[in-house]
């Protein structure tokens, strides 16, 4: 995932998944699995496109039809970030779709870096090793494993859809964002599954809770500058642009924006006032009570995680100012990244900006974006969707808290959202602190804990299905 995902390592058993015999389903998606992950879908070198492909094989094996599969390229300058879209027709055609999505594309991963070759899909101590092994090739490979068991059963009430889509980790084209605004009838579906949920286990890889995301934020940027004649370096002026900027970032830093709680956030804080010491638990229960009480949001900032859930975050990422090492600087440039709150809009964050930063001379100009100008409010956490996930949490994850949370990052569902497609982000994989690899060198995920994902989210797309 682009920017928000932590880390995503599934281990839920202390039993190594090597010391076990996989069954003979699991078997079929061990290979599944392993040829995703050998698929190079970097956007360097890789092709969306083959990836792709290789799945509409699996499906047309298992019974699907050229009429159930659309494979589309990507763009002119870029063909090969392409996906696909399979459709399992339900027998009730009052019921609404769901939908199943998946980014097939991964973060470039150089072969000199790492221990093992990030396009080997390799097994070795209880876990697999491989970029995307965990973000997001395991949603991928899990949802079209789920399309090939669907079809072997009987036909699901609902109409289940599963897109496969690229661009969703950077490059200049994003296959989710054409299909919600060119073919939306393809996609179209009651509310969707994605990534962006998962769970959170500590250091020995023991699970504390289970994630389920509902809502997230919208990155944007904007470029901040300052303006003056300049001069002579020997020749110093009050109004130096570099000066100016630097004290606009310095007020921009110093004033947070102000704490918005979402029913998604409330549910949260609420769990996690359950977890926490006695003091913070307090902090939090004020602070659902009444916003406002800044003791309270100062206690549960402390932690940079609640405190980015609490807010718009805006913060300097990148500077350019001045253009010579002996002349007073005419211009001075930043660049503020902002993540957005649900519900929030572009021109109301920049006004925010200009309203912290206290020199109405700097200039603050939204870059542009291929993201939404507004982020999306959460989509509702409805019986319908959030109740099946806590039930069958319960069955599989026994004694392990299911949380509703709201991500600061963001994934393909804030095309989905802003388009008016709930989208939720699935719970049933754990992430431990070191982050194992997501993003980085030799990304792991672990063989039980990916083969217990697998379980929970195929029953509880049954369970979708089905009503």
């Amino acid at each position: 995932m682009r920017t928000f995902i932590a880390a995503l390592l599934a281990a839920t058993i202390a039993v190594p998944a090597a010391a076990q015999a996989l069954r003979p389903d699991q078997q079929a998606f061990r290979a599944l699995y392993k040829e995703l992950v050998e698929t190079n879908t970097t956007v360097s070198t890789g092709s969306c496109n083959l990836a792709a492909e290789r799945m509409a094989t699996r499906l047309k094996a298992a019974g699907y039809t050229d009429a159930d599969i659309k494979l589309f390229p990507g763009s002119a300058e870029r063909p090969q970030d392409g996906g696909m879209v399979a459709t399992l027709k339900g027998s009730d055609p009052k019921a609404k779709a769901i939908l199943l999505l998946s980014h097939l594309d991964v973060v470039e991963a150089k072969r000199a870096d790492w221990e093992r070759d990030p396009f080997t899909f390799i097994e070795e101590g209880g876990f697999f090793y491989g970029r995307g092994v965990s973000d997001d090739k395991a949603h991928g490979a899990i949802f079209t494993d789920a399309m090939v068991r669907l079809k072997q059963g009987k036909a699901p009430k609902r109409t289940v859809k599963l897109a496969l889509t690229c661009g969703e980790e950077g490059g200049p084209y994003n296959s989710a964002k054409w299909l919600v605004e060119e073919h939306r009838d393809w996609i179209d579906a009651e509310f969707a599954l994605n990534e962006g949920g998962g769970g959170k286990a500590d250091a020995t890889g023991k699970p504390i809770s289970l994630a389920f995301q509902a809502g997230e934020k919208v990155y944007q940027d904007f470029t901040l500058e300052t303006r003056n004649p300049g001069g002579h370096s020997s020749r110093p002026r009050p109004d130096n642009a570099i000066n100016e900027l630097a004290a606009g970032l310095v007020n921009l830093a110093k004033n947070d924006f102000p704490v918005i709680l979402s029913d998604t956030t409330r549910a949260y804080f609420a769990e996690m006032a359950k977890l926490s010491d006695a003091p913070t638990a307090a902090a939090i229960r004020t602070l659902l009570a009444n916003p406002a009480d800044a003791a309270a949001e100062a206690i549960v900032s402390k932690d940079p995680g609640w405190h980015s859930t609490l807010r718009t975050t805006c913060v300097a990422t990148m500077l350019d100012a001045g253009h010579a090492r002996n002349a007073l600087p005419q211009r001075a440039q930043a660049n503020v990244n902002c993540r957005m709150f649900p519900g929030e809009s572009v021109e109301k964050v920049r006004g925010q900006i200009v309203e912290r930063l206290g020199d109405p001379t700097i200039t603050v100009t939204p870059r542009a974006s291929e993201n939404p100008e507004k982020a999306a409010p959460p989509p509702p956490l409805s019986d319908m969707v959030y109740g099946p996930a806590v039930a069958l949490a319960t069955k599989h994850f026994p004694g392990i808290p299911l949380i509703p949370t709201m991500s600061t990052g963001a994934t393909d569902g804030r095309y989905l959202n802003a388009a008016g497609m709930p989208t939720y982000g699935m719970p049933g994989r754990f992430g431990m602190p070191d982050g194992n690899g997501v993003h980085g060198l030799n990304e792991r995920i672990s063989v039980a804990g990916v083969m217990k994902e697998r379980d929970y989210l195929f029953d509880l797309i049954t369970a979708y299905a089905a009503k």
